[in-house]
């Protein structure tokens, strides 16, 4: 049973309406927060399906739209979502490099982001997870300014997480919480390829 005290903001409050002080802060909460994990580094997804697992656990509504990878990237937090009851849509055939049509890559990917916009206004979601959303507008698929508008704009009860390299600096301004993977060493430059279990 989760308590009124951990239910998101317009569910019973996600502690947003409570005082900051309890987690250390000095004043009000934000009734959401966006958090984006950017960088170069291995972590950025793995970090955002934690945080889907610790906001499933609050008893929290969450959706995850995943803008690259396609259909045949069996991905583990997929089957975790499915199995948790969490919203999972698969919207890219894959990376760019991958791609046989970069047209249709490209139309895929603003779909994704028209689904986004909804489920960002819908007020249903305690939380989006937009992975690897960034992608777009690096390439130019998706308006800065419009992501910017819509992730301003969204339902005062949702949690955005954005990934993806490169975050703009559009998108960085407008966020709470940046975090950026710094790559040391990653095993694919040995020429070991991705691994089920730890890449996906």
């Amino acid at each position: 049973m989760v308590s009124d005290h951990e239910r998101p903001a317009e569910s019973g409050g996600q502690g947003a309406d409570t005082d900051a002080a309890e987690a250390g802060g000095t004043g009000a909460r934000a009734r959401s927060l966006v958090l984006i994990n950017t960088g170069h580094g291995k972590g950025k997804s793995s970090s955002a399906f934690g945080v889907m697992g610790r906001a499933w656990a609050r008893g929290w509504t969450v959706a995850v739209i995943q803008f690259v990878k396609g259909g045949k990237w069996k991905v583990g937090e997929k089957k975790l979502a499915e199995h948790l009851g969490i919203e999972w849509a698969t919207m890219g055939d894959g990376f760019t490099w991958e791609s046989t049509d970069i047209d249709e890559t490209a139309a895929k990917a603003r779909h994704a982001w028209e689904l986004s916009k909804v489920k960002l206004a819908s007020g249903d979601y305690d939380m989006v997870i937009l992975d690897e959303v960034t992608y777009a507008v690096t390439y130019g698929w998706v308006d800065v300014a419009d992501m910017v508008q819509a992730v301003t704009s969204r339902s005062p009860r949702t949690n955005v997480v954005i990934t993806g390299r490169d975050a703009a600096p559009e998108l960085i301004e407008i966020a709470d919480t940046v975090t950026e993977m710094r790559k040391v060493k990653h095993a694919f430059d040995r020429g070991i390829g991705a691994r089920k279990g730890i890449e996906y």
